[in-house]
């Protein structure tokens, strides 16, 4: 966002900045089967209690029993299993090796690389004495470590940690797929700041700029409901569907639309009904073993990074201070 007083008070520069621009973070809790931001919660980039797992927490009111949470290894702490599990809410995640090691020599084995065990409960710091004692001791977890395969993938082994304790309900080989289907949101977060810009908020002012996410949230909201309709008028799956599409389709029917005006409703709704199919014609192609180089091939401009504002730094041209 831009370097502004207000902006730099609300998201200040990290420890490790001297200058630069104020970042926030964003979290967003996405459903996997459409692809919709269900909540959004927003804060400073770093700092205590300003991470991905606090913000988790205050998305949790979204959740309900039966649901299931897909996160990555962060998700997957101590704290949060216990918190979710009170609800009827399931999490499947990965293991972070930086805290835990898996031992598969231990606890009821369910089956070759996948066994049931009991976390210890360890001390939690941002809680108080009587929630700690609240906690249980131990914490039922099944551990299923999974090889891949597959050449090109960067990930050799994983081990997945969730509370779908049952193996014959929930087999090892379905949990694979499932957490290899938390890619998508990898996919949606780049339609989010790629396709629909969202990676700069050009507002100068904090209420602005949350103002400014939660609008690109409205839209992208709005545009995956068009994309579920098509989806669902012609029998396929939403996430078979191209969101960038989607959005070059509802740009060039928005003009007719307008023109057509509210009086005409038949017209309108057979306009509609044209963009539902337009829309349709532009699938996803099926490449679940596509991998590419994790590597940029666009070089960037000769040019110093602006460390100052922009005002600052054309008062140093001018005096002949500095050419940045």
């Amino acid at each position: 966002m831009p370097d502004t007083p207000g902006n730099r008070a609300a998201y200040p520069l990290t420890h490790n900045q001297n200058e630069g621009l104020p970042l926030a973070r964003v979290a967003a809790v996405i459903s996997l089967s459409c692809g919709v931001i269900l909540d959004l919660a927003t804060a400073r980039y770093a700092g205590k209690g300003q991470g991905e797992v606090t913000l988790l927490r205050k998305l949790s009111g979204v959740f309900s029993a039966g649901d299931v949470l897909l996160g990555d290894c962060l998700m997957g702490n101590w704290r949060n299993l216990p918190e979710l599990a009170e609800r009827g809410v399931r999490i499947v995640t990965r293991l972070n090796k930086a805290l835990r090691r898996a031992d598969f020599r231990k606890g009821r084995r369910l089956g070759k690389d996948d066994h049931l065990v009991a976390w210890p409960k360890p001390h939690i710091r941002e809680v108080g004495r009587a929630a700690q004692r609240a906690v249980p001791r131990y914490l039922t977890v099944r551990e299923a470590r999974v090889f891949i395969k597959q050449p090109g993938f960067r990930t050799k082994a994983i081990v997945l940690v969730t509370t779908l304790l049952d193996p014959k309900r929930y087999p090892k080989e379905d949990l694979t797929e499932l957490y290899r289907a938390r890619w998508n949101q990898e996919l949606d977060l780049r339609s989010i700041k790629t396709t629909m810009q969202m990676d700069v908020l050009r507002c100068k002012t904090p209420e602005l700029v949350r103002k400014g996410a939660w609008t690109h949230l409205l839209a992208y909201n709005l545009i995956r409901t068009v994309i579920a309709q098509a989806a669902a008028e012609h029998g396929f799956a939403p996430r078979t569907l191209s969101f960038k599409e989607a959005m070059q389709m509802l740009e060039a029917f928005q003009p007719l639309i307008a023109r057509v005006g509210p009086r005409s409703h038949s017209l309108r709704e057979r306009l509609y009904h044209e963009l539902l199919d337009a829309i349709a014609t532009h699938r996803v192609a099926n490449r679940p073993d596509r991998f590419e180089p994790r590597r940029k091939k666009k070089r960037k401009a000769p040019y110093d990074l602006l460390m100052k504002s922009r005002a600052a730094t054309k008062l140093d041209i001018l005096k002949g201070v500095s050419k940045n």
